[in-house]
């Protein structure tokens, strides 16, 4: 069962879930930022080891508000939990500096456990946001939801929260519980959380080129949007195009950029007809510019006539961290 990494913030999250009105009262001005008490909390290290680190190693970056008050990323958190760990098993602080931010933030990762989509920790939550969507109560939702979601570094929320309400929001459109309004509004709340956080991240000057998409047609790029979001983590120059991609024009923007790997996602599976004729398209126009590979769950129930064509299906995010590894040596490699 998945739960937050660090014992601290397993505290705070489950603290969250059961005192979640008085949480609601919290006013969050930038969710993907903290100050550096909760950074203290989230990290189970003190403020002040937080502020000699950060003063004599160099590995932190915060960024100082309108307030003078210093802002730690998700990234600063990410890399104080994985430092605190390391100590823990005997590691030394001023050899771990010596590895810089850059590696220190990929080991981190790394290290860091896959999250699993049907077994996770976050169902009590899930279940008060539903409720909050039939009747429709927006400001309750708006509450719980952001308030959850800025209790934990993003990539837990993620994949904790925000992709699992969104397949089973998903879910009761299509069986008819929920009105497709509905549907979209918490789609527009996921895709604004997730975009935000993308946009904190660096721009990267270097690194291997990923196109995402979605084939022409299909209108919900949740999970093309996440896995951008994964790329861009990852250090990946991002070029994401979103739902609905003609197949003329990806193939134009390929020969253009030239991109290491280009990813489409596939929410639901096409009729046999339809799918065949694109999967072949796919082979046959955009291949030539680019690798190809294709995830989500239509992807999967196509598996076998995407592997006629051979191409490469990604079976979750775990197997889309090792392609990119793959992407990374590889471009290190030439360096």
């Amino acid at each position: 069962m998945y739960k937050p990494k660090c014992l601290m913030c397993q505290v705070l999250f489950y603290d969250f879930l059961t005192n979640i009105e008085h949480y609601n009262r919290i006013q969050i001005s930038n969710m993907n930022t903290h100050r550096i008490h909760r950074v203290a909390k989230l990290t189970g290290l003190s403020r002040d080891v937080i502020r000699v680190w950060e003063r004599r190693f160099e590995i932190l970056k915060p960024t100082r508000g309108a307030n003078r008050y210093r802002n730690y990323s998700d990234d600063d958190v990410t890399l104080l939990r994985f430092l605190k760990e390391q100590l823990d098993t005997g590691a030394s602080i001023g050899e771990l500096s010596k590895l810089g931010r850059e590696e220190l933030l990929r080991r981190a990762r790394a290290s860091a456990p896959q999250v699993s989509f049907v077994d996770n920790a976050f169902n009590k939550l899930l279940k008060e946001l539903l409720s909050s969507l039939s009747p429709f109560n927006r400001m309750i939702f708006e509450k719980r939801l952001n308030g959850a979601v800025a209790m934990i570094p993003f990539e837990e929320a993620l994949h904790g929260i925000l992709l699992p309400l969104q397949e089973q929001v998903g879910q009761l459109w299509y069986d008819g519980h929920l009105d497709v309004a509905i549907e979209h509004y918490v789609t527009r709340q996921t895709q604004q959380k997730i975009f935000s956080a993308m946009n904190q991240l660096p721009v990267a000057e270097f690194g291997a080129k990923v196109v995402v998409a979605c084939p022409p047609g299909e209108e919900h790029d949740i999970a093309a949007v996440a896995v951008a979001y994964r790329c861009r983590v990852r250090g990946c120059r991002v070029h994401y195009l979103g739902a609905n991609v003609p197949l003329v024009s990806l193939t134009r923007l390929c020969e253009q950029v030239e991109p290491d790997l280009t990813i489409m996602s596939f929410p639901v599976a096409l009729p046999e007809a339809n799918a065949t004729e694109l999967v072949r398209a796919l082979a046959d126009e955009v291949r030539p510019a680019s690798d190809l590979a294709v995830g989500g769950n239509g992807a999967l129930a196509m598996r076998d006539l995407f592997m006629t064509y051979d191409i490469a299906v990604l079976e979750n995010f775990a197997d889309l961290d090792h392609r990119l590894d793959r992407l990374i040596r590889h471009a290190v490699s030439r360096g």
